[in-house]
């Protein structure tokens, strides 16, 4: 009985994570931003910048999200180990 629990409270977590990556993705297509288009310094001063966050329009954003969205477009930086490139 518990491992049944605790195996459906895992695959919960990851149908969760999943949709969160998905929502994030689909947050940063609609401000037309790639993790490819910068190298992870270059994404830490676009967040780190109230300029930058104001030409890109992430000031609209909670803080949360602008977290999560920056997180996952320096995972997917031109430098990091699992670029985003486009055509694959």
């Amino acid at each position: 009985m518990h491992f049944y629990l605790l195996s459906t409270l895992i695959g919960l977590t990851v149908i969760s994570t999943s949709l969160f990556a998905e929502d994030i993705a689909e947050t940063a297509k609609k401000f037309n931003l790639y993790g490819g288009q910068k190298a992870t310094i270059q994404w830490k001063r676009v967040f780190s910048s109230p300029r930058h966050l104001k030409r890109y329009k992430l000031d609209t954003l909670s803080q949360e999200t602008r977290t999560k969205l920056q997180a996952y477009l320096i995972e997917h930086a031109a430098d990091s180990d699992q670029p985003i490139v486009p055509g694959l």
